[in-house]
């Protein structure tokens, strides 16, 4: 988008994530434009691709995949998953991080049952070294993206972690 996000774009992004089904006209009441202001504002955020899509929240353990675990990999040489797979290879994968540090990809994975989750491991693993943790639960999911803050936020130096200083006073 050749300018910067103005309220009203955020506004609407905010109320297209909760709602992704609202008319022009439902959506324009909600951020005060009107509908044909309102989908100039939405086709404009689509072309510049703030708007990547739409699409449906699926509950996956009620639609039969209650399992999911994440897998850090560590690629074998040659055996990198993303340059020697296709992605319906792997349909139980549903997202994929690229990493810096000693393992190169973080997946997130869904599956039917332990054996199923088993044999998940199982084809991962032949592309290299793995690490597993299966999710107990989700406390949390699906933030929106919300606006940046517009004030600088910097880390604060933590005094534990100085050159020469201990958490300890010693």
């Amino acid at each position: 988008m050749s300018r910067s996000l103005d309220g009203t774009d955020w506004r609407i992004l905010s109320e297209l994530q909760e709602d992704g089904r609202l008319s022009f006209n439902q959506l324009g009441r909600k951020v005060n434009l009107s509908a044909p202001a309102t989908a100039d504002r939405v086709r404009r955020l689509e072309e510049a691709g703030v708007i990547a899509g739409y699409q449906a929240r699926i509950d996956a353990a009620h639609a039969g995949l209650p399992l999911t675990a994440f897998v850090k990999l560590r690629c074998s040489p040659g055996r990198c998953l993303l340059r020697t797979t296709a992605s319906d290879e792997f349909p139980e994968v549903v997202e994929i991080h690229k990493l810096s540090g000693s393992s190169c990809t973080l997946l997130r994975v869904r599956a039917a049952s332990m054996p199923h989750l088993e044999e998940i491991f199982e084809r991962i693993g032949r592309h290299g070294e793995i690490d597993t943790q299966i999710v107990l639960s989700t406390q949390y999911e699906g933030r929106p993206v919300t606006e940046p803050p517009t004030e600088n936020r910097s880390a604060e130096r933590s005094p534990g972690w100085s050159r020469g200083t201990r958490p300890d006073g010693a």
